[in-house]
């Protein structure tokens, strides 16, 4: 935990908003992912391990992200879509939504809920999520904590790694970027775009103990801080 090599100096104490990736980030969405889509393939005869479910995962989404805007719920039916182009199988109507269906049963990290209600006491609280607002919505009352803020991919009509998403957030929040620090465990999507905007970072590092980049694309960035989770993140704030 601590300061790693990102490009501006942080002041911890000027810091007013935190705000958040949420699927990966506050959410275990590689362990749903994998739930969903390894038995999927599995159907059709396609048996990869997790960490090849999630490179799977990571680029083709990112490939129909990085495409025109479509819903999310639409990106995750292309993921499954694509899959079976990829392999060989036409997934019927009802398996097209699979992954759209497993979002209800991600859950957040166990350090999550707590560590947010900590945070909560400090700062004002805002998510920056590449989803709809309604599959939001079944998330937000896992989360335990009211945000002062959701932005969502549906609302800018982009995805992150776009520079779009951040620059709507700093203008919906109305505060100087030294008054935001972003929390991310994404590289590709989160952290290397708040970089070139000179927005503060905390880079959650939620794969320390794994190889790869999981359910991401490799990406290059330069967090102004790393964390292992968001207790480790409660620590590096202070927050008692």
């Amino acid at each position: 935990m601590g300061l790693s090599g990102g490009v501006i100096v942080i002041d911890l104490g000027n810091i007013e908003y935190l705000t958040f990736d949420c699927y990966g980030t506050l959410l275990d969405w590689e362990s749903g992912i994998v739930a969903a889509l390894k038995p999927l393939l599995k159907h059709y005869q396609v048996d990869l391990s997790d960490e090849d479910v999630l490179n799977l995962y990571a680029d083709l989404e990112s490939a129909v992200e990085s495409d025109d805007f479509i819903p999310y719920k639409g990106v995750l039916r292309e993921v499954v879509r694509n899959a079976g182009m990829k392999f060989g199988f036409v997934p019927d109507d009802k398996k097209i939504n699979t992954l759209v269906n497993s979002i209800g049963f991600w859950k957040p990290f166990d350090d999550t809920v707590d560590s947010l209600k900590k945070l909560k006491e400090k700062y004002k609280l805002v998510v920056i999520s590449n989803v709809d607002d309604d599959l939001f919505e079944i998330t937000r009352s896992k989360l335990g904590v009211e945000f002062d803020d959701v932005i969502t991919a549906e609302q800018v009509g982009a995805y992150k790694p776009d520079v779009k998403v951040f620059e709507t957030a700093i203008d919906r929040l109305g505060v100087p970027k030294s008054n935001i620090l972003h929390v991310a465990q994404s590289l590709y999507h989160d952290i290397a775009t708040a970089n070139k905007l000179g927005i503060g970072t905390v880079w959650v590092n939620r794969r320390h103990d794994k190889s790869g980049s999981g359910a991401t694309p490799v990406a290059s960035a330069n967090p102004d801080f790393e964390v292992q989770d968001l207790k480790s993140l409660v620590e590096l704030l202070e927050v008692s």
